[in-house]
């Protein structure tokens, strides 16, 4: 086994010995939630529920209400205290916890006896160059012999799952991208708040102060998330473009504007593409159709397009209005792209990278 300075433990490829450890748990996984009571981590807890993970122990780690019972469909679990040895324990750990949690305690969890894997859904680990950046159905192969592996950012699995068929069969040359991000991306005090304020506008014809944004959401759409870097761009803006590069492991240029509207789930993307190749807009619609998480929801007549409304608690991601791009002729393309954030932006690709794990131990 070997570590960098950062921490990234290699497993190796050894499927005789990954398989030893599953069986002694009768054929199944331990797995571990960090952060399990948070909004992302309740997330994770039902995906692993719904898509039928092979799962023989859940171990659920929180920060508070040490010891409350916890009932799943895999029984009752108690939250625990967080430690390295605990979680080691597991031959899976998901990671729904800030940065600082994860910078400390992955690298402590990844390997260790039980070869355990850490996927981990902050920006921590995201572009360093030894940890993968996996959306299972672009790049699922990085995720053998890894020890930590990354989840992208919300906005950048939702958009890669749409851009990826197409790059394939065209070859993207840059995309232009503004979100309509929902206040789930704030976590359940952004939800929290926009459902106060509606409440209060309501009753009082006012709304408070705002907490969890930098201005009052409700009947408004702010175009800040996250810090503003030196060139103008917010981090999340950013975040979008060198994930993209990464994931799909080409130079492609990658321009975004973030807005947070005040939806409660699912984000919005309008994305135009240049491709290298023209691009038929029929073409494009009958590639996407066949894409593994994508369904196609475009028929303006009956006036069908991709809505949070309809995303939310979905696990495919919607893409619609597909139209060749004004601005860039036969090598260009236009479309509105919604996916739930707190599942294909989250928890459930952080499940189905488990998933990929699980496939590997046992072949399940």
């Amino acid at each position: 086994m070997a570590a960098t300075a950062v921490g990234r433990i290699v497993l190796g490829n050894s499927s005789r010995s990954l398989r030893a450890f599953a069986t002694a748990s009768g054929g199944k996984l331990k797995v571990g939630v960090v952060g399990a009571m948070g909004v992302v981590g309740t997330e994770m807890i039902k995906c692993l529920e719904q898509t039928d993970f092979p799962l023989s122990t859940l171990r659920l780690f929180e920060g508070r209400d040490i010891g409350k019972e916890v009932k799943t469909a895999f029984g009752t679990s108690k939250l625990e205290a967080l430690s390295a040895e605990a979680a080691r324990e597991c031959d899976v750990v998901l990671l729904a916890v800030g940065d600082d949690i994860s910078k400390e305690f992955a690298p402590q969890i990844a390997g260790g006896p039980n070869k355990t894997v850490v996927i981990d859904n902050s920006a921590a680990f995201r572009m360093q160059d030894d940890v993968p950046l996996v959306v299972p159905e672009i790049n699922g192969e990085l995720i053998s012999g890894a020890g930590i592996i990354s989840n992208p950012n919300c906005t950048t699995s939702i958009g890669a799952m749409v851009l990826w068929p197409l790059h394939q069969k065209y070859g993207i040359k840059r995309v232009l991208m503004s979100t309509y991000q929902s206040a789930s991306g704030a976590g359940e005090a952004g939800m929290n708040e926009v459902i106060s304020d509606a409440h209060a506008f309501v009753k009082d014809g006012a709304v408070p102060p705002p907490k969890a944004f930098a201005h009052q959401l409700l009947f408004n759409v702010i175009p800040h998330i996250d810090a503003f870097q030196a060139n103008g761009y917010t981090r999340e803006e950013m975040k979008v473009a060198w994930e993209m590069v990464k994931i799909f492991r080409c130079d492609i240029k990658v321009a975004c504007t973030a807005v947070r509207v005040p939806t409660i789930r699912a984000h919005g993307e309008s994305i135009t593409i240049e491709t290298e190749k023209p691009i038929d807009p029929t073409e494009a619609r009958e590639i996407l159709r066949g894409a593994s998480g994508v369904r196609v929801v475009d028929d303006p007549d009956a006036k069908a397009y991709p809505m949070p409304l309809n995303a939310s608690g979905k696990f495919d991601v919607e893409v619609g209005r597909i139209r060749q791009s004004l601005a860039f002729g036969a090598n260009g393309l236009e479309m509105f792209v919604v996916g739930d954030q707190l599942l294909r932006g989250a928890a459930l690709n952080a499940v189905l990278i488990a998933k990929h794990v699980a496939k590997e131990r046992i072949g399940a």
